[in-house]
């Protein structure tokens, strides 16, 4: 399963953030964004739980993180 995390982040903390983003052993890629949200996250699990844990359990606890939106990727 594939998913997209958008995070804002406190001014001032977005390299520290991606950073520790990139340091997280689901995030394949993350990089920071210029628009609503400061940096995009891309998460790969093998299940919706997993995907629950690792966002509530290793990026939101992230000092810096304010607020994160998860997109679910479909193929069609």
């Amino acid at each position: 399963m594939k998913a997209y995390v958008m995070i804002k982040i406190r001014s001032g903390e977005v390299q520290s953030v991606v950073g520790h983003l990139r340091s997280i052993h689901s995030v394949i890629e993350a990089h920071m964004t210029f628009g609503p949200y400061d940096a995009v996250a891309v998460v790969e699990t093998e299940d919706l739980a997993a995907l629950g844990r690792i966002t509530a359990l290793q990026i939101q606890p992230i000092p810096g993180v304010e607020q994160t939106l998860t997109c679910l990727a479909v193929d069609v």
